[in-house]
């Protein structure tokens, strides 16, 4: 009984890396991608915003540029209520 304990556990330390959390995986890069794309977004937004006021920029392109913030808020508050929506779906999964 102890020869399989002791390959159960050499066979659990042999796959551990596999099961182990990774930073750098897809899914982590391209959340973070798009949070950076939406703080880009929102920086623009607000140049081409102050550019507007003080008559460095047309008003068609302060158009274009609140359109963009638009879309981007809403893309970021869809993304949360699908968090949200999935987290409690979790909460009401029998354990």
């Amino acid at each position: 009984m102890n020869i399989t304990s002791n390959l159960v556990a050499k066979a659990y330390e042999a796959n551990r890396p596999a099961t182990a959390p990774n930073p750098t995986a897809e899914a982590g890069n391209l959340f973070g991608e798009a949070a950076a794309g939406f703080i880009e977004t929102l920086k623009q937004s607000e140049q081409t915003a102050m550019s507007a006021m003080s008559g460095g920029a047309d008003p068609h392109a302060l158009v274009q540029a609140l359109a963009q913030t638009e879309l981007a808020v809403e893309t970021a508050i869809t993304v949360r209520d699908k968090v949200v929506e999935a987290y409690q779906e979790i909460l009401r999964m029998p354990v």
